[in-house]
């Protein structure tokens, strides 16, 4: 089992975001039958296979065994992936395109990136996979309170002018052969409003390293 999978097929995203089969998927990071998920989910065990046809048949869930009881064959599943994720490929013909426009400022740009970032993880993320190879990617997480808005656009102007520094510092500009070339995406946003939310900075990393 992934521990995320991108959907890229239309048919299997409608599949996905149907109500009952987004249950049905939650129930299965466990394996079990539609007898079993037909108890835990509140449905005949007729409906739960008709909806475990329908995950199976777009990749969603995937055949763990088969036991014999008597004269029946009872079929234990699993949801292909513990989570799902549905790539802007599933929706090409309007998903955002960041190359129509480049406003460091506008939160709908960010959105476009955002989007390519899924859609280009998810298609390396298969093809690492089928290497059997890591997929080396980095990427920082933290929240940050700024005292003002003045703070906020300082703190974001040194930003762009240390990650500026940076490319320009290890940027190979004559494309050496076996050089490989990265996408850099940095994105600040104002947090959701939560209950007891952290008032200081913190930051947690995160790095898979190998061969690509």
């Amino acid at each position: 089992m992934q521990d995320i999978a991108i959907i890229e097929d239309p048919a299997a995203a409608e599949a996905s975001l149907d109500p009952i089969r987004t249950q049905i998927l939650r129930e299965l990071v466990q394996p079990g039958s539609a007898t079993q998920l037909a108890v835990r989910v509140g449905l005949p065990r007729q409906k739960v296979n008709y909806h475990l046809k329908a995950l199976e048949r777009h990749g969603l869930v995937e055949l763990v065994e088969e036991r014999r009881k008597g004269n029946v064959t009872e079929r234990v599943v699993q949801a292909t992936a513990a989570s799902y994720l549905i790539s802007p490929t599933a929706l090409a013909a309007v998903s955002p395109d960041p190359r129509r426009f480049a406003d460091r400022f506008s939160a709908f740009w960010l959105l476009a990136l955002a989007g390519r970032m899924v859609q280009e993880v998810g298609k390396l993320l298969a093809g690492a996979a089928a290497a059997r190879q890591k997929l080396a990617t980095f990427a920082i997480d933290g929240d940050i309170t700024f005292r003002s808005a003045a703070d906020r656009a300082a703190f974001a102007e040194e930003l762009g002018v240390e990650v500026t520094r940076l490319v320009d510092k290890y940027h190979d500009g004559g494309a050496a052969p076996q050089g490989r070339r990265h996408r850099l995406v940095v994105a600040l946003h104002p947090a959701l409003k939560e209950t007891n939310a952290p008032k200081a900075a913190n930051q947690t990393a995160g790095k898979e390293q190998d061969n690509d």
